[in-house]
């Protein structure tokens, strides 16, 4: 259960981290794209709004991302448990 705790506590933190420096430099967060689905009613509509940036961080460097905070953590689990 501490181990879970854990990831789920990294994922979260590096979730945030990611989320503030992407709102930062202007590119499109999960929040946002939520938005526009909702606004356009159709979640095709609102993927061909994307640009090409936003694109790559919603469906491939933002789950990269996360992905790295579970490794983070499962490094930091080994260490010190």
């Amino acid at each position: 259960m501490t181990k879970l705790y854990i990831i789920g506590l990294s994922i979260l933190l590096t979730a945030i981290i990611a989320n503030t420096i992407a709102g930062y430099i202007n590119i499109n967060t999960w929040y946002n794209f939520s938005n526009t689905i909702l606004e356009k009613g159709s979640f095709l509509k609102a993927l061909k709004e994307q640009s090409t940036i936003d694109f790559l961080w919603l469906f491939f460097l933002y789950p990269l991302t996360l992905g790295f905070g579970y490794l983070i953590a499962e490094k930091l689990f080994n260490i010190f448990f």
